[in-house]
């Protein structure tokens, strides 16, 4: 890779890493993983950087590299294992009060989403993409962002409330 290229990889990963790693928690709900993810999306990166269109490509090549390296990451066979022993029934999160319990409330009620739906909602309204990018980053149509988004927003709802309910 030319000096060239490696100065401009080097700004594009300064500013996105942040973006990317809020993406990835939003996904996984564990900052390690979220770490990891958007590391894996860069390193991705950087391996198609002189092959990649400078334009909008870029940003969107870059959540796509982030999405699937969660997605890959919950597949993983120890994964799963380390899910199922973390996610116990009826296990309540301390009150810290504020805008912070609802953060956390809201994390977890993602995490109870399918994999398809958290996408499609922490890509629409967290990094704030058009149906039209979303589409392009998961690489499905419009119309399965819609329906997605949409039964992701419902279930999410239902999940707040029911968090809400149980807290009172």
């Amino acid at each position: 890779m030319r000096a060239r290229d490696k100065a401009e990889f080097s700004e594009f990963a300064a500013t996105m890493i942040r973006p990317l790693r809020r993406t990835a928690y939003l996904m996984c709900g564990d900052w390690h993983r979220a770490e990891d993810a958007a590391q894996d999306a860069l390193v991705k990166l950087y391996r198609k950087w002189g092959r990649l269109e400078r334009r909008e490509g870029i940003r969107t090549y870059a959540h796509r590299a982030v999405v699937t390296s969660v997605l890959d990451q919950a597949r993983r066979p120890w994964r799963r294992e380390h899910l199922d022993d973390a996610a116990e029934p009826g296990q309540v999160l301390p009150d810290i009060g504020g805008p912070v319990a609802d953060r956390l409330m809201v994390v977890r009620a993602l995490a109870q989403l399918p994999p398809s739906q958290r996408a499609c909602v922490v890509l629409r309204y967290y990094n704030d993409l058009s149906v039209e990018e979303t589409a392009e980053v998961l690489g499905v149509g419009q119309g399965g962002v819609k329906s997605q988004t949409s039964r992701g927003l419902d279930r999410l709802r239902e999940l707040l409330v029911q968090t809400e309910r149980s807290a009172l």
